[in-house]
């Protein structure tokens, strides 16, 4: 893996450009500096720098830092691949581990629900999951996570692209500590619910990751 990053004048993150024999992955990197914590932070198949509930991965990336937590959006190379998909992100954790962070929370939308489950299967570096309006599919590996990963599952109620029902099958697999969120009249980018949605979240990664308060 060989990594580059590119400052970006008059923004909050670095380009990161993780090189590897599959493609090129492309991320967004907001260090904290000195941190031993790190999240990333992943959407679903619309590509880019997807995030769901109006901005939530850039207000999470930046408010962490304040927290000395380093954040890490990363761009799939192909975004309706699950296992591809997978990959872009253990190339993620991978960056920020050789940045020194050794603890890493995952937070993902929609695919990168199951995205962020399969990623953490992979790497006991992993202490929290948080599932977004995640699908019910490549999820399975969620039950191995049990006593070293916490995860939040949110969904919303009137989501008519993946129903909650994906989120409460994946809570039922999950082991302790867990939790569900289930919004009422709330959609599936859950924008409806984006200032209750960033406390949430963030909250959850502080207190998960090792050293953190909240």
């Amino acid at each position: 893996m060989n990594a580059r990053k590119v400052p970006q004048a008059g923004e909050a993150y670095d380009t990161v450009e993780i090189e590897t024999d599959r493609g090129t992955t492309t991320c967004r990197y907001y260090e904290a500096e000195g941190a031993r914590n790190g999240v990333v932070m992943v959407g679903g198949t619309g590509g880019g720098f997807d995030t769901p509930a109006r901005e939530l991965y850039s207000q999470l990336a930046q408010g962490l830092r304040n927290d000395r937590i380093s954040a890490l959006r990363v761009r799939y190379r192909h975004p309706a691949d699950l296992v591809e998909s997978t990959v872009d992100t253990v190339l993620g954790m991978r960056y920020l581990e050789s940045q020194g962070v050794s603890a890493v929370g995952l937070v993902g939308h929609s695919l990168g629900g199951a995205v962020v489950i399969q990623a953490a299967a992979s790497d006991p570096a992993v202490r929290v999951v948080v599932a977004l309006s995640t699908q019910a599919a490549g999820t399975e590996p969620v039950a191995g996570l049990a006593g070293r990963a916490a995860i939040l599952l949110v969904h919303g109620d009137f989501d008519t692209v993946v129903s909650y029902h994906s989120s409460e099958e994946v809570y039922r697999r999950a082991h302790e500590p867990k939790r569900l969120i289930i919004y009422e009249g709330t959609g599936h980018t859950l924008d409806e619910v984006a200032e209750s949605l960033y406390v949430e979240v963030k909250a959850w990664l502080l207190k998960h990751l090792p050293g953190t308060l909240i």
